[in-house]
């Protein structure tokens, strides 16, 4: 008997033991906080709701509206403004361009600024030109009125959607055209901004859609 209750006594000590190791581990594991996944800069972020135009700050005399989850600008010369202010980035959309008789000419626009002296002008900083009848076409990188970084190719026409993608790390400028690399160029001129959509003529309209960005200076 004597032996019996001495088993008992060691079986129920080591319960004991293991309910009390638990109880520690779980208090423990409470006071640790549950750690997130982190925000990192390989996600890409929409800029553009697909509903209206909040976010966006209209300069010029472009008239600006959206219609089906496109942002569409027509009318007389003017730009549309979007946070964020960035450094390192990377911006891409789906655009269209089309002529009702003056001509189509747009850019997307990054590390750009409204001119202090006169918002209403011409962005200080870098395009992504988006115009497919000129010398210095779509693909091309400008500088305020000055084509810069040169494309290799067009592979672009009116009334055709097609896609530009443009990244910007320090001085090294890519873009994209349909997923295919057409310009590389080397500039430090601008280093901050925002982005801008334009609308360069009166009887053109810019159309654009699913546009999202990365910000790499994280």
């Amino acid at each position: 008997m004597k032996k019996h209750r001495l088993f008992l006594l060691t079986v129920l000590a080591g319960f004991f033991m293991v309910a009390c190791q638990s109880n520690q581990k779980k208090s423990e594991a409470e006071k640790t906080p549950v750690q997130k996944p982190a925000t990192t800069s390989s996600e890409w972020i929409s800029f553009f709701n697909g509903n209206n135009l909040d976010g966006w700050t209209v300069r010029g005399k472009a008239k600006w509206k959206v219609e089906d989850g496109v942002l569409i600008g027509e009318g007389e010369n003017g730009h549309i403004y979007a946070a964020p202010e960035l450094t390192d980035l990377e911006v891409k959309g789906t655009f269209r361009i089309s002529d009702q008789g003056g001509g189509s000419n747009s850019g997307l626009y990054f590390r750009s600024n409204p001119p202090e002296d006169n918002p209403d002008s011409y962005p200080k900083g870098y395009e992504a030109q988006i115009c497919h009848n000129q010398d210095a076409h779509t693909g091309w990188l400008w500088k305020p009125g000055t084509p810069t970084g040169k494309a290799t190719k067009l592979i672009t026409k009116d009334d055709e959607w097609f896609t530009m993608r443009v990244k910007a790390v320090g001085p090294t400028i890519n873009i994209w055209i349909n997923d295919e690399l057409v310009m590389t160029y080397e500039d430090d001129e601008y280093k901050k901004g925002y982005f801008a959509i334009q609308c360069h003529n009166p009887g053109m309209i810019i159309e654009a859609k699913d546009l999202y960005y990365k910000d790499l200076s994280k």
